[in-house]
This record gives structure tokens, sequence and C-alpha cells, in this order.
């Protein structure tokens, strides 16, 4: 359990206040868009999950993460891609994931709730 409370502060550590080596361009994005303060903690997590490793994402966190907006949000996964820590990943597959994750979230938030 010890070992997944280090892992989320890593992770949310990395999206919000970026990595040292992230570029300018990056964290300038995010910065004039106040993207760092758009998604709850909870959110932040489940998207990570859905687009850097295997795991879905909520309704509610589609809303969120489409609050959020496509220029922070790429610009977060890109910073997120520039640490080190995540050097071992294949930046296409993520960027991928990331447009997945995107897209479907789109679709769920335009689609028409059934109403009863």
């Amino acid at each position: 359990m010890a070992n997944l409370n280090v892992y989320s502060a890593l992770v949310v550590l990395f999206l919000t206040c970026g990595a040292s080596m992230a570029t300018k361009d990056n964290d300038q994005i995010i910065k004039e868009n106040n993207c760092e303060t758009k998604m709850g903690l909870p959110c932040v997590l489940e998207a990570f999950r859905s687009i850097f490793e295997t795991g879905s994402i909520s309704n509610k966190c589609c809303g969120e993460l489409v609050g959020l907006g496509k220029v922070c949000h790429s610009a977060l996964v890109k910073r997120t891609l520039e640490n080190p820590l995540f050097k071992d990943l294949t930046p296409a597959t993520i960027i991928a994931k990331s447009i997945q994750t995107w897209n479907n979230c789109l679709v769920l938030i335009d689609s028409p709730s059934p109403s009863a």
C-alpha cells in the first residue's frame, strides 16, 4: 500500500509540478492556461493510468479532462514524457494513447445521456 501512495505522489508531482527538464514551450503553455489547477487529483490519476499504463477513465474524469482542454492535455502529456523517469516509454505509443483517451472522452461527453 505504501508503494501505491509513493507512486501516486510521484505521478502527481510530475503531472502537476513538472519535470525540471521540460521545455519552455510546454511549461509556458501550462502556466499561461493554468493547466495544473483544472483537474482534481483522483481524475489526474485516472487520466495518467489510462495514458501511461493500462486503465480506463470514468465519465466524471472524462468531463474534467475535456474541461482541461486539448492544449493543456497535450502539453501535460508531452511534459511528462520529457521527464527522465519515463525515458523507457515509447513516445509515439503514449501520444497515440493520449489521443485515443481524449477522443473517447469527447465521445462520452458529447453523446446525449439516456433519459428515463
